[in-house]
């Protein structure tokens, strides 16, 4: 399955950082922000969490929901959102299905590659992106624009 502005997004339940189940079609009314990552406390992932952390409130301003996605457990999600102080959930895609229904799964490296989904509130995507590679950081400057 391709991810392609203007379609449905793959829905899909996750657990958080707290293991909470986390709904995406429960956010439908507001966007939404999926940004697929491959380590917590990688320094590339670091980085680009410490600068979404620092965006946050702009994006929830504009009633954005962020959600990062990974395949680490939910053990490691909480010891980098407390380390980093990140407000946005964390969530655990161990083994990959929901990475791999989001085309960004690196079966190589056995970890989700950089890609960033914006999802309206009516669950359509409206702006996708994937890094080429693994360590290389997004821009999340053109993100905000997608949020209104």
């Amino acid at each position: 399955m391709s991810i392609e502005v203007g379609q449905e997004a793959p829905d899909f339940t996750l657990r958080n950082q707290d293991r909470e189940d986390v709904t995406l079609s429960s956010f439908r009314g507001q966007p939404v922000v999926l940004v697929f990552y491959p380590f917590d406390f990688s320094p590339p992932c670091t980085q680009e969490h410490c600068e979404i952390r620092d965006d946050y409130q702009s994006w929830t301003d504009k009633g954005a929901k962020v959600l990062g996605v990974s395949g680490d457990s939910f053990f490691v999600h909480k010891a980098f959102r407390e380390q980093q102080d990140l407000q946005h959930d964390l969530l655990s895609d161990m083994g990959g299905a929901v990475s791999r229904q989001y085309e960004t799964w690196n079966d190589t490296a056995h970890a989700s590659e950089r890609r960033t989904v914006v999802i309206d509130p009516d669950g359509k995507v409206v702006f996708t992106t994937k890094s080429g590679s693994l360590p290389e950081v997004r821009d999340h400057s053109t993100i905000e624009g997608y949020l209104s």
